[in-house]
C-alpha cells in the first residue's frame, strides 16, 4: 500500500522527506514505526533523521487518532474561564493526558491553542461538535454519550454480520 506513496519520489532524494511523510500520514492517519523505516531506507538517510523530522513537526503523529478526537480551547477567552479544569476533567474522565489516545482507540485528547468560538468559552469539539460554556460536572454526560455511540456502532456491525 505505501509502496504505491514511493513511487510519486525519487529514490534516495532525501528532499522529499517531508512531503513523502505527509503523503503517508494522509494514507494511514499516521506514521507507522514499520513505514518509517521504508523511508529512511527508501531515501537513503539514516532512522533517526526521519525520526527527528516526525517528531520535531507538530503536524506528525507516531500514533493512530482515535475514533473521536477531543480538543480542549486553552485560548485566552477559555483559559480565563478556566478551561484547565475542563481539561483535567477529561484526562481523568479518560484515563489518558492531552497528546495521547485512549486504549481502546476510542478518544484522543488535544489541546489546541484557540478553536474559534470565544463567545462560548470554557469550549471543547469532539470531531465536527461543539460544547460551550462548560462545566466540570457535564464532562462524564458528554463521554458517556459518544461512548454508547460506540458500542451501539458495534452492536450493529455484529448484527448486520
Amino acid at each position: 500500500m505505501y509502496r504505491k506513496i514511493f513511487e510519486n519520489y525519487e529514490k534516495n532524494d532525501r528532499s522529499s522527506l517531508i512531503p513523502l511523510l505527509q503523503d503517508v500520514q494522509s494514507e494511514f492517519g499516521y506514521l507507522p514505526e514499520d513505514v518509517l523505516n521504508e523511508v529512511a531506507e527508501y531515501i537513503n538517510i539514516s532512522k533517526a533523521s526521519v525520526y527527528g523530522v516526525a517528531t520535531f513537526y507538530n503536524q506528525f503523529r507516531l500514533t493512530p487518532l482515535g475514533k473521536y478526537v477531543i480538543r480542549v480551547c486553552r485560548g485566552t477567552a477559555c483559559h480565563v474561564k478556566n478551561s484547565a479544569n475542563i481539561l483535567i476533567a477529561l484526562e481523568t474522565e479518560l484515563g489518558i493526558k492531552a497528546g495521547c489516545t485512549s486504549k481502546d482507540k476510542l478518544f484522543t485528547l488535544e489541546t489546541v491553542a484557540c478553536i474559534g468560538a470565544c463567545s462560548i468559552a470554557p469550549v471543547i469539539n469532539i470531531n465536527d461538535e461543539y460544547y460551550g460554556r462548560l462545566t466540570v460536572k457535564e464532562i462524564p454526560k458528554i463521554i458517556k454519550k459518544y461512548k454508547n455511540a460506540a458500542k451501539k456502532e458495534e452492536e450493529l456491525k455484529t448484527v448486520s454480520v
